[in-house]
């Protein structure tokens, strides 16, 4: 598929990589590389942040295994590759100077670093992981209007993926984790100033148990062309059914009890949850295959 109006002819799915180097150890990821190659999965996520958890320890390596992957395979030319600059984040004290923002000197300093990792001299689609201003994310509600004086403003970040697409850095400019108001303002911006790259992307979360994108976002891909990266189509694998029941499989990502991923684990969620295995098998489709079919034919769904 072509990602909106990006130029980048991508795969319809995209892997993600968060787990390399926490729960995927280098040479697991490697076979994971091979396999989405074998496949047809040439369009890879991943950031500088990653793998999640976040630790000192960690920093970058999901990078890094990538990039060691690309220098062994060769032909970064099949790979259409994605990643991510950090915004705000308090809890993120190792990454530079402690305080992680989407200003000039934060971007240059990410990329860099990211292209060191990743052994190439460009990324396909460069993406801000979060805003630089208060919004929701997750499963936040109520939102709280808290403009900061130390907030930078979107013409900044702007102007420096100006810089760094005419510097042959990056490709492409995405935006994750983003609201309707941000995508708007950002892509009339492009349209005020013709300079300015224009969004390729929204990469937000997206499945059979979050369908937040559907109120505002949904409508906004479709008029101007701006499509979805959806994330956690699996809901962190909640979707494949191997949660139904109370199970816990031992090595799975709930298992190792990270606050941040009980969010499908609600007991709603997990009522629908066993609604859906049970209608996938019904019709003789695997839970995992109906939930990521339904989000790959959305018609914002860019992958």
């Amino acid at each position: 598929r072509m990602l909106g109006r990006s130029g980048l002819k991508v795969s319809t799915v995209c892997l993600g990589t968060m787990t390399f180097a926490e729960q995927t150890p280098e040479d697991e990821a490697h076979k994971q590389l091979d396999l989405a190659v074998d496949r047809g999965v040439t369009f890879w996520d991943t950031a500088e942040v990653y793998p999640v958890p976040q630790r000192a320890e960690t920093y970058g390596m999901t990078e890094t295994f990538i990039g060691n992957w690309l220098k062994k395979r060769g032909g970064r030319d099949r790979i259409v590759l994605a990643t991510k600059v950090i915004g705000p984040n308090d809890r993120l004290k190792h990454i530079r100077t402690g305080r992680t923002k989407l200003d000039r000197a934060n971007i240059t300093a990410a990329i860099d670093g990211s292209l060191k990792r990743l052994q190439t001299d460009y990324v396909d689609l460069y993406q801000t992981h979060f805003p630089d201003r208060s919004t929701n994310t997750f499963e936040k509600m109520n939102y709280k209007h808290a403009p900061d004086p130390q907030d930078v403003p979107l013409e900044e970040t702007f102007g420096v993926m100006r810089d760094l697409v005419k510097a042959g850095k990056i490709r492409a400019y995405g935006v994750s984790n983003e609201t309707a108001w941000g995508l708007a303002r950002q892509l009339q911006l492009a349209k005020d100033d013709p300079s300015l790259p224009r969004v390729a992307s929204v990469q937000n979360p997206y499945s059979l148990l979050n369908r937040s994108y559907d109120v505002g976002m949904a409508e906004i891909s479709m008029r101007e062309d701006c499509p979805l990266m959806a994330y956690s189509p699996l809901a962190f694998g909640t979707l494949t059914g191997k949660y139904v029941g109370g199970a816990m499989p031992a090595g799975s990502r709930m298992s190792l009890g990270h606050a941040h991923w009980a969010r499908y684990m609600w007991p709603r969620a997990q009522e629908a949850t066993a609604a859906y295995a049970a209608l996938a098998r019904k019709h003789g489709l695997s839970p995992g295959g109906m939930a990521m079919v339904y989000v790959m034919t959305r018609p914002w769904t860019g992958s």
